[in-house]
């Protein structure tokens, strides 16, 4: 009987296994007898067996075989659509290498391939959850798509859930298969089962695409008014995702996310003020019923969990709920930005949360943090602000990096609202820029060159300049550039400024950039009664640093043009001290930098320069010095070897003009200097950041190594490239035979037309003598006949009389306008943060000169800082941007920024002026950019 009941189980098991099915006169193959059992009876044995039971043993004994080689066949060849899925995954972390998992998934989706085509509903689950294993690995399965919808539309729980995981993973709202799923999730989400409805919630929030959200909106809206507090919280976060993708359906969900907020149950409030706060990103109408209707809510919110007592299943760390605590501070921070009523309303909570959170675990310190962001964030008061100023202070003493580096960020967003508050922490800040962490020296360093003003630079760079010391090689290029920035910026003493950079040049001169220390030429060249203080204080400190760069060619290059007051110690002020340097000593100075920096080729020019200048100083030294500038004769470098041989020339043969020929320098225009490196500096920032390649002709090096970018590249970059009208000094389409004017410069092309033709009667005595080339025309093209002396004007009906003198050129053109004609002032730009004026002014005689006095104004309640204009005109135009009077543009329109712009129009009379411009700037630490065309200058301008 026994055996009976496990027939249709061995016949099962014997059709995969191919053997012969049992029947009733199968016959079982009798298996080696067991050993006999000992004469006496062991513990735990079972007694012999009795007449009649061995046959029923041996049909077990068989099945049991049959069984377990069944179960090894599987173990051998585990690819079919019955395996399991910890089979599978076992089966592919076995392999060792990519090509046997690749053979083990291949095998194994052409098994679940099978099993799709033959509709196998059994293990349809099974399938699902191995396709999903496979996906997470990298490979297709593009193929499953339809299984995770039949397994969706299927009546029960299990097969729900795999189908909903399949989908979410699977597939993504692209996919034109999402489309058939609309039915089976609106079912779903109207089923009376509450988990099957969140499935359907949870799947919806995933994969949402925006026609799905138009068609479920009113069942998710729905929903969020049930009972279940875990379906109100799926749906309310599914409602996220549908105001995301469709935007206009924010005001359904208004009221419902409103009365959400009344709700005891944490996680149904989380993500209801997650919902508020999507819907104020999402409509200006959602932001403003939510102050009217919310702020108390949140207000009651927020002091029920800050006051509430111990809650295990809501507390970290002490804290009752950080989560909720940190998204209702971002709603408040959301909704009291620029209302001042619901920033009032807000600020007694506020203060509540700033001083009764702990700041000793991780949980308090974020509280804390959201606090204060939110507090500098909306309209509050000077005490609230400099109490989360405070706590900032305090994080800076915090032994955990991250909660330092996240107060020195807030700190900089701080300083454009309440500068005083933040200057109390200035020595806790300093410390910090001698912290180990390099993230936190960075940005502690930014933070304390935004606290430098006038009345605490001189401590602030004293303190900087002596960290400079001791600070590590990779800080010292950022720690450099910053007191180059603070000296050159707030110097008011030239004294001071010369002893800082003279510091700096002695700490770290290797990482001083070239154009700090062409400024410091300038600037020495300008101040006679410091050049005898300056080349003494660079000789000391060359004899004890040589080894700085920057430093040598400072000190060679006024050794070479003072070195006379070096040796004769002129000019002495009160502080210093007499030194003894001798002409020699000054040689030696001088050789041993060019021995030391045999590589550098600049500074091995500039000893060679200081070497030439000292032998028409020190006539004594001439010899020695001839000596070593005939070293170089047969250098590798063709400049070097250039400047041995005429300098040695110079030395030798040409003693009647050496004094006058190596007279000292003229001083150098500091003014112009600096406007030229702060012009270049802004156009080379804005190039930097807006077109990253650099163009073959980027930028051209003056003497001075002042970068000077073409205007090209910045019309390029604002693509105000409408006018292909070239500029009348080239002339690129000038026919092959004009070659002559291509070797002598000379421009034959006739300025008032577009073509690059020569006008046929030019005569060529004319163009040798660069007479041949008509001026440029302000009023309408005119035709001209070049005549010889002595011959008529021919006069043209549409033409104004030309006549050409063979001194003088043309006569003077047509008749200009009236130069002094006042022109009124306009709105270039007007957008909700930024008003842009321009006012004109013209010099007479020159009609194609603009002057442009454009003036800023803030619309809005928050300062702009880092506030950068920029321009681009067509090719016929050409500007010059002046610096601008401040990078930082008051709130509120209090106060304004002025800027020059000089604009050169070079067809005037033809073309109007036209100009695209850019505003770059940051609000609150968040980088913003504007652009806009100008069309609308005055006519005739």
């Amino acid at each position: 009987m026994l055996l009976n009941l496990h027939l249709p189980i061995c016949n099962q098991i014997l059709k995969r296994t191919k053997v012969t099915k049992l029947g009733a006169s199968s016959q079982f193959v009798t298996p080696p007898p067991p050993p006999p059992d000992p004469p006496r009876r062991r513990r735990g044995l079972p007694p012999p067996p009795r007449d009649g039971e061995i046959p029923r043993r041996l049909a077990l004994y068989s099945v049991e075989k049959i069984v377990e080689e069944f179960a090894m066949d599987l173990s051998m060849n585990p690819f079919s659509s019955g395996t399991r899925l910890r089979d599978m995954i076992r089966a592919i972390r076995a392999s060792k290498t990519a090509a046997e998992e690749r053979a083990v998934v291949r095998r194994e989706c052409a098994a679940i391939r099978a099993a799709i085509s033959e509709n196998d509903q059994d293990y349809r689950h099974r399938n699902m959850a191995k396709l999903m294993f496979i996906h997470m690995l990298g490979y297709p399965t593009h193929f499953g798509q339809m299984e995770c919808l039949k397994l969706i539309a299927a009546a029960g729980f299990p097969e729900k859930r795999i189908g909903y995981l399949g989908l979410t993973l699977l597939l993504d709202e692209r996919q034109e298969v999402l489309m058939l799923v609309t039915n089976s999730l609106k079912q779903d989400l109207n089923h009376s089962n509450q988990f099957i409805v969140g499935l359907a919630l949870c799947a919806l929030g995933n994969i949402c695409s925006a026609e799905m959200a138009r068609d479920l909106a009113p069942e998710v809206e729905r929903l969020l008014q049930t009972r279940d507090p875990n379906t109100k919280k799926k749906a309310a976060l599914c409602s996220i995702r549908i105001v995301r993708k469709v935007p206009d359906l924010a005001e359904n969900f208004m009221g419902s996310a409103a009365s959400l907020l009344k709700e005891k149950h944490h996680g149904v409030l989380l993500s209801a003020v997650q919902l508020c706060t999507e819907l104020c990103k999402a409509s200006i109408e959602a932001l403003e019923y939510l102050r009217k209707h919310c702020v108390e809510g949140l207000v009651r919110i927020l002091r029920d969990v800050s006051n509430s007592s111990y809650a295990p299943e809501y507390d970290i760390a002490g804290i009752t709920d950080p989560f909720l605590h940190i998204q209702v501070l971002r709603l408040m921070r959301t909704l009291g930005q620029g209302d001042a009523d619901c920033s009032e309303y807000v600020n007694d909570i506020l203060a509540q949360v700033a001083t009764k959170t702990e700041s000793n675990k991780n949980a308090g310190n974020a509280i804390l943090y959201e606090c204060v962001e939110t507090i500098m964030g909306i309209e509050a008061t000077s005490g609230l602000r400099v109490l989360a100023i405070n706590i900032l202070g305090r994080f800076l003493s915090n032994r955990d990096n991250n909660i330092r580096y996240v107060a020195l960020n807030m700190l900089m967003k701080a300083m454009s609202v309440d500068t005083q508050a933040v200057q109390r922490h200035r020595s806790t800040i300093l410390e910090c820029v001698k912290d180990a962490d390099v993230s936190i020296r960075k940005r502690a360093l930014e933070l304390v060159y935004l606290l430098v003003n006038d009345t605490n630079v001189k401590p602030l760079t004293k303190e900087l300049v002596d960290y400079l010391e001791v600070s590590d090689e990779d800080f010292k290029e950022d720690l450099t550039a910053k007191i180059c920035s603070i000296v050159e910026k707030f110097s008011q003493d030239k004294l001071w400024y010369l002893d800082q950079m003279f510091k700096v040049l002695s700490l770290s001169g290797n990482f001083v950039k070239d154009d700090v220390w062409h400024a410091l030429i300038v600037l020495i060249s300008n101040a006679s009664e410091l050049q005898g203080y300056s080349v003494r204080s660079l000789y000391k400190a060359l004899q004890a640093c040589g080894a700085q760069e920057s430093l040598v060619r400072v000190a060679v290059w006024c050794i070479g043009e003072y070195g006379e007051m070096l040796v004769n110690n002129i000019s002495m002020l009160d502080v210093e001290e007499p030194i003894t340097v001798t002409e020699s000593d000054a040689v030696d100075a001088v050789e041993l930098a060019l021995k030391r920096y045999s590589v550098d080729v600049t500074t091995r020019a500039m000893c060679l320069v200081a070497l030439l200048k000292l032998s028409s100083r020190f006539p004594p030294t001439s010899e020695r010095i001839q000596e070593i500038v005939v070293q170089n004769k047969g250098s590798t470098v063709l400049e070097l070897q250039q400047r041995s041989i005429e300098f040695n020339s110079i030395i030798q043969r040409h003693q009647s003009i050496k004094s006058s020929l190596l007279e000292r320098m003229p001083v150098l225009d500091e003014a112009s200097y600096l406007v030229k490196r702060a012009t270049s500096s802004q156009a080379t920032v804005s190039l930097n950041k807006s077109a990253p390649a650099a163009t073959p002709g980027g930028s051209l090096k003056l003497p001075n190594g002042v970068a000077k970018p073409p205007p090209a590249p910045l019309a390029d970059l604002l693509d105000l490239s409408s006018d292909d009208t070239l500029a009348t000094t080239s002339a690129p389409t000038a026919a092959p035979n004009n070659f002559l004017h291509d070797l002598l410069g000379i421009d034959l092309t006739d300025s008032s037309s577009t073509g690059g033709a020569p006008s046929a009667s030019t005569d060529i005595l004319m163009d040798l003598l660069s007479i041949g080339s008509p001026p440029v025309q302000n009023g309408p093209p005119t035709t001209s006949t070049v005549i010889s002396p002595g011959q008529a004007v021919t006069k043209h009906a549409s033409a104004t009389p030309q006549v050409f003198d063979l001194l003088d050129g043309l006569a003077p053109s047509t008749p200009l306008p009236d130069e002094q004609t006042a022109y009124p002032p306009i709105t270039a730009f007007q957008s909700a943060t930024l008003k842009i004026t321009f006012n004109f002014k013209k010099q007479p005689g020159k009609p194609q000169e603009t002057t442009m006095h454009a003036s800023f104004t803030n619309l809005t309640s928050a300062t702009l800082t880092d506030f950068m204009f920029q321009a681009a005109v067509p090719k016929f135009i050409q500007l010059r941007l002046d610096p601008a009077s401040s990078s930082t543009l008051p709130a509120s329109g209090k106060g304004s920024v002025t800027q020059s712009l000089s604009v050169t129009n070079n067809q005037h009379g033809q073309k109007p002026i036209a100009m695209r411009i850019r505003i770059s700037y940051k609000v609150n630490g968040e980088d913003k950019l504007e652009q806009g065309q100008i069309s609308n200058f005055p006519a005739g301008l």
